[in-house]
């Protein structure tokens, strides 16, 4: 049942950095994107992602799809598993998030599977499922979102606090405005949060905005939380760089966003902390000193370590270098043996293609982030 992927390891990656998994697009399916991660009870790591079949738009058809490693990311299962169907009265289904619940009340192995549930340009939220079988079945879905509205929440992006709460960052665009005015659907970032595993959901009391300047305002942010208990949000902007917030009370307020020395395009990072080290692991396009021509491009794709919370990034390296490759909308999960599995969008924006419609795993060591 479980063989070897068809992999792709691409030659031009630095020394003891794999591709394991690649999910190009081919026939009624001309997209593969935005997946997730999570660890099973028998060891295994599930891969959950959008499986497109209506086209390449954030609206087109789609039903979420899984792969499965039992080797901690070096091979992978070979066929799609359906994991979600998209509903009748829904555009899309996409964005996959994947906690691995704490235990509680003598509940234990239990997998939370978030996902957008995009049903117009008015309604856009993201439900929640929770599996205690390894993924074999799912609850019914359950909105994280109690309004209506058009809520984007990245992949990869639910996180649970120490204290059990769970978070989901998101950003809210009013798309019924008039397009044509500059500002009028621009991200306003925010947070939703439970404090009893999902069943009911609140909205933070703070609503962060971009710069005045700034058309595409405060979109697909990222939350971590700090050793202090502090969060920290980083959101994508069209300023040149990240920006970042902090919540002192577990996400229900935050401070207003301010510019970081993270140069980037408008394209999401990742953040992750290490479990060995206990550092951050970010992972972005690092626009720090690239070739003008790249402006705007969602390239390189880097990697670096913060030791001190997220205030500087050192032992950066480059993954990804190609002019015309897209990488973007970051998984990051920590295997057993002490790998970093990434799971990214890999494609090409040229000509006739989508920069999106290519996601791959890259594996490498947790050391040689640091060497």
């Amino acid at each position: 049942m479980f063989v070897l992927s068809l992999s792709t390891c691409a030659a031009d990656l630095p020394q003891g950095v794999t591709q394991p998994l690649k999910l190009a697009p081919g026939a009624n399916n001309p997209r593969n994107s935005e997946g997730d991660f999570a660890r099973l009870s028998d060891g295994r790591v599930l891969f959950v992602y959008t499986h497109f079949t209506g086209g390449t738009g954030d609206a087109a058809a789609a039903h979420l799809a899984s792969r499965v490693s039992a080797d901690d990311g070096r091979t992978w299962s070979d066929k799609d598993v359906v994991v979600a169907e998209r509903p009748a009265d829904a555009q899309n289904i996409m964005s996959v998030s994947l906690l691995s619940l704490a235990d509680r009340g003598g509940q234990k192995n239990r997998v939370a599977l978030f996902y957008l549930l995009k049903k117009s340009n008015s309604d856009c939220r993201a439900v929640m499922r929770v599996s205690t079988d390894d993924g074999k079945t799912w609850t019914e879905p359950r909105l994280c979102m109690p309004e209506v509205g058009y809520f984007v929440v990245n992949n990869a992006r639910a996180v649970q606090l120490k204290s059990g709460r769970i978070i989901l960052p998101a950003a809210q665009h009013d798309w019924t405005k008039d397009k044509t005015r500059p500002g009028t659907h621009r991200g306003v970032a925010c947070t939703f949060y439970s404090d009893d595993d999902g069943v009911t959901w609140k909205q933070s009391a703070s609503a962060l905005e971009a710069p005045e300047a700034s058309r595409s305002g405060l979109q697909e942010p990222l939350v971590a939380e700090l050793s202090d208990g502090r969060l920290m949000m980083l959101c994508r902007t069209d300023q040149g760089s990240q920006f970042r917030s902090y919540s002192a009370d577990a996400g229900h307020t935050w401070e207003p966003a301010k510019a970081t020395d993270l140069l980037s395009p408008l394209s999401p990072a990742s953040v992750t902390r290490l479990p060995k080290t206990g550092h951050l692991l970010m992972a972005w396009n690092d626009h720090t000193g690239v070739d003008p021509k790249l402006k705007g491009k969602r390239t390189p794709f880097t990697v670096a370590i913060s030791k001190d919370e997220g205030q500087t990034w050192t032992s950066r390296k480059t993954l990804y270098a190609d002019p015309l490759g897209w990488y973007c909308y970051t998984a990051i999960h920590v295997t057993a043996d002490g790998h970093v599995l990434l799971g990214h969008c890999a494609g090409q924006q040229a000509k006739g293609s989508s920069g999106l419609a290519t996601t791959v795993v890259t594996r490498f060591p947790v050391e040689w982030a640091y060497k």
